[in-house]
């Protein structure tokens, strides 16, 4: 069956459209110069899925991720052994999410997409979060959709189904856009339309996943700008 005409574009967006790694690192260097600013990214990532599953599971309701973030930065430090940061500072450093760096060639490919289609985060970012991110770097989303405005985390099938949803819009004439394989085949698997290009920058050397597409998406991209060009932008 030939795919449905594609309205929406959903993205995702730690990592397919900012750069988290470089971006915690570089601020690292400023506020705690003596800490390994790309280890200590990698391991606050890395407590981003477990907590999320906490909640996914139904063992804990739904919070925000900038809370989640919170209390992983916490345990980050803890095990980076940094003290004398006060809840202010300590408040400042976890909102560096909202302060990452998007990817060189994002802003011009989003400007080109949004021409044609509904250009929209589905995120596991909070609204707030997604707001700002997208206000400091100059991505122009219609509007933010994912997690918070679902009440769930991808990926559930409530993130995608529920996105689509709040556009009026049936999944396959939504397409899924992410440089994760696991992402797109759960949007796939919920009857979206899906786009994958590789971020080998994301993890850096020694993380091969993701580098490569996994499954014959609807669309395979070497970037966004490559992407925009196929989808006729």
């Amino acid at each position: 069956m030939a795919n449905e005409p594609v309205e929406a574009l959903l993205f995702d967006v730690f990592g397919t459209l900012v750069d988290w790694r470089g971006s915690i690192a570089r601020e690292l260097a400023t506020l705690l110069p003596t800490v390994d600013g790309d280890a200590f990214a990698r391991a606050w990532r890395g407590r981003y899925q477990p907590s999320m599953e906490r909640i996914r599971s139904g063992r804990r309701g739904f919070v925000r991720l900038d809370v989640l973030h919170r209390e992983n930065l916490l345990e980050t430090l803890d095990e980076f052994a940094v003290t004398g940061l006060n809840d202010e500072e300590i408040d400042h450093l976890n909102r560096v999410w909202h302060r990452l760096a998007p990817w060189p060639d994002v802003v011009e490919g989003l400007m080109r997409l949004r021409k044609k289609y509904i250009v929209a985060p589905c995120s596991n970012g909070n609204v707030a979060l997604m707001t700002r991110l997208a206000k400091n770097n100059g991505m122009p989303f219609d509007v933010i959709l994912g997690a918070e405005p679902t009440r769930s985390y991808k990926p559930m099938r409530e993130t995608y189904l529920g996105s689509a949803d709040l556009l009026d819009l049936p999944p396959g004439r939504c397409m899924m856009v992410a440089a994760h394989n696991s992402d797109l085949a759960a949007a796939r698997d919920c009857g979206l339309q899906t786009g994958f290009f590789a971020r080998p920058e994301e993890y850096g050397d020694g993380h091969d996943e993701d580098r490569e597409a996994g499954a014959d998406w609807t669309i395979i991209a070497c970037d966004l700008l490559d992407l925009a060009e196929r989808m006729g932008c």
